[in-house]
């Protein structure tokens, strides 16, 4: 594998504006795997914070409390939906590509599977934009909030952690509050966007077994031999509050937490989360899933 290439690619896409060429410079990165021997090589930017993602000018964003509840018996409310869904996605492949471009001293393996994850996100973007077209939207005619890429930026001074509360807290409430959506969509014949969710609800499930591994990986690399214990401890440290009950308890047990996990989770679940992830109170972001 040519690294430099690949964090300079990773640079690339993650700071494109346009979502379209963010996607094109994504899913040419696996090109980058055979570089040809003898090459020019090909020097990366020196790593460093990334305050705004390339993203286009709309949708505005807003405070999470500023955004409107909207019923899905009709059109626009169940448009809103979706445009929130594509609102994380969209967030979701700046995650995976800056989990590339930022930690620069890991396996192999991990550029791969955080480069499958980055692919899943863009081609999840896709399909919920389709679906906003077909029901006469596009995406930027929402507001939406940027708690997800606030949760790079308290995380982006260690890959432990940012394994462990972005994959394993941020997208693993998708898991949660998921299934939900899918029986609130279906009771309104949204059968559409139910087979959206439904595929995005699958290929997640392995995005926070990614994150789960790699946490292990690193606790385990760092000399950390209670990684169970030391999430809890994260948890407490950086989210109080920052998840909830109900937990899809089969879905997180597939994707690696462990029993003592989910019941520390329950213990730590608070009524009203705050609204970004922070080491100091009031605590981590509010999961944009809700």
């Amino acid at each position: 594998m040519h690294r430099n290439a690949w964090f300079a690619g990773a640079e690339a896409a993650l700071c494109a504006n346009d979502p379209i060429q963010k996607i094109a410079l994504t899913r040419a990165l696996p090109n980058l795997l055979d570089t040809p021997a003898g090459a020019p090589a090909q020097v990366p930017s020196p790593v460093r914070r990334i305050p705004v993602p390339g993203r286009p000018e709309r949708p505005a964003l807003v405070a999470p409390r500023q955004l409107q509840a909207r019923k899905l018996g009709s059109i626009p409310g169940r448009a809103a939906l979706v445009h929130a869904v594509a609102h994380i996605e969209f967030n979701a492949i700046n995650l995976a590509l800056d989990a590339i471009y930022r930690f620069r001293d890991l396996p192999d393996a991990y550029y791969i599977d955080w480069l499958s994850v980055a692919l899943d996100e863009a081609r999840h973007f896709e399909i919920l934009t389709q679906r906003l077209q077909t029901l006469g939207f596009q995406y930027g005619d929402f507001p939406a909030h940027n708690g997800l890429w606030q949760a790079a930026l308290d995380t982006d001074h260690d890959p432990l952690i940012r394994m462990a509360l972005v994959p394993r807290v941020l997208e693993a409430r998708g898991l949660d509050v998921t299934p939900g959506m899918i029986a609130r969509l279906e009771e309104v014949g949204d059968a559409e966007t139910v087979a959206c969710l439904r595929v995005i609800l699958a290929e997640e499930l392995n995005h926070v077994a990614i994150g789960t591994r790699w946490y292990r990986y690193l606790c385990a690399k760092t000399g950390i031999a209670d990684s169970e214990g030391h999430f809890l401890d994260l948890l407490a440290q950086y989210s109080p509050g920052a998840i909830r009950p109900p937990f899809n308890e089969p879905a997180r047990k597939a994707a690696g937490f462990s029993a003592r996990e989910q019941a520390g989770l329950e213990r730590l679940g608070m009524p009203s989360p705050p609204d970004r992830l922070t080491n100091h109170p009031p605590g981590f972001a509010r999961s944009e899933r809700e």
